[in-house]
């Protein structure tokens, strides 16, 4: 009883921490509970595997230091994000889009596309490009979108990949040709589909990338953001796996040094371990999909059916 309250207290923190919540409860559980049909993931596929697991802590760092390489997306932050006033809020209504698009239903996944895309409509201004000339930009533009798509895609992998004991059903090439249905209903079509593709697409951005005075603020940022003493340490070492797991090339961008990989693989992997532990193997958003699952008739004590 004493080891499930302890579990009980760390899980709590944790999830507030995530969440913004004051009880730990996502805002969004209901909305991944709700209904009776599936959605776009089922608990054997790729998404569902790689975003359940706590080596997201890294990717989600990953993501941000890689989207803030392309001028047009650090734009798009810097302009018309609150990521310096409520740095927790912004985190949360990326881990809401995530949450809801790997667990909820067609509904909850239609229904946060919408959110998204609304909020793209307001997102514009101009940038500097890497070569100099002041370019428009759109967050719904499809160049920007499909950026953001692989740096994002990219990272989760890699971070599962270096980070995470769970194999990924059918690999890298599975999470990413099944993770490309989520950015659909965002009116993103053409993406990578395969590892191979999500190489050359990345290659293919890399004339467009730079590192700017406003790059170096924003990296610096999210080198140390204002989190609470607790979490820091974490945090640092987070920061430090995310950064590991980078192409060197992007590294040498950011002009920040890394701790070698032998050395921080075993560490976080570990340490995530140790997490998972003290949390709990308990997963109230998992729990409420997996429920909506049973009703629909697509899970049957437990097994995905059909």
């Amino acid at each position: 009883m004493a080891n499930n309250a302890i579990q009980e207290f760390f899980s709590r923190q944790f999830r507030k921490l995530l969440t913004g919540d004051p009880d730990g409860v996502p805002p969004w559980l209901e909305s991944v509970a709700a209904g009776n049909g599936r959605g776009l993931y089922l608990p054997t596929d790729a998404p569902w595997v790689v975003h359940a697991d706590l080596a997201t802590l890294v990717g989600g760092v990953r993501a941000l230091l890689m989207q803030a390489l392309h001028p047009g997306s650090l734009a798009g932050v810097r302009s018309h994000s609150r990521y310096k006033q409520d740095p927790l809020g912004r985190l949360s209504g990326t881990i809401r889009w995530l949450t809801l698009t790997t667990f909820g239903s067609h509904e909850a996944v239609a229904n946060e596309a919408s959110r998204v895309n609304r909020m793209h409509d307001h997102v514009s201004g101009n940038y500097e490009s890497a070569a100099g000339q002041s370019r428009a930009y759109r967050a719904a533009d499809p160049d920007l979108l499909c950026w953001v798509h692989v740096a994002f895609m990219d990272s989760f992998l890699r971070s599962h990949q270096h980070y995470s004991t769970r194999p990924i059903p059918g690999g890298a090439d599975a999470y990413i040709r099944l993770w490309a249905h989520s950015v659909e209903p965002l009116g993103l079509s053409s993406v990578p589909l395969n590892e191979t593709e999500l190489l050359a697409c990345l290659a293919k951005y890399e004339g467009e990338l730079a590192v700017t005075d406003e790059t170096r603020e924003v990296i610096q940022w999210l080198k140390k953001p204002p989190l609470p003493m607790a979490a820091r340490l974490v945090y640092s070492l987070l920061f430090q796996s995310a950064l590991a797991s980078m192409p060197e090339a992007y590294r040498k961008m950011l002009e920040i040094k890394a701790l070698p990989l032998w050395i921080l693989r075993p560490t976080t992997t570990g340490f995530l371990k140790f997490l998972r532990s003290a949390i709990g193997p308990d997963s109230p958003i998992e729990d409420a999909a997996i429920a909506r699952l049973h009703r629909a008739g697509v899970m049957v004590e437990g097994q995905v059916v059909g």
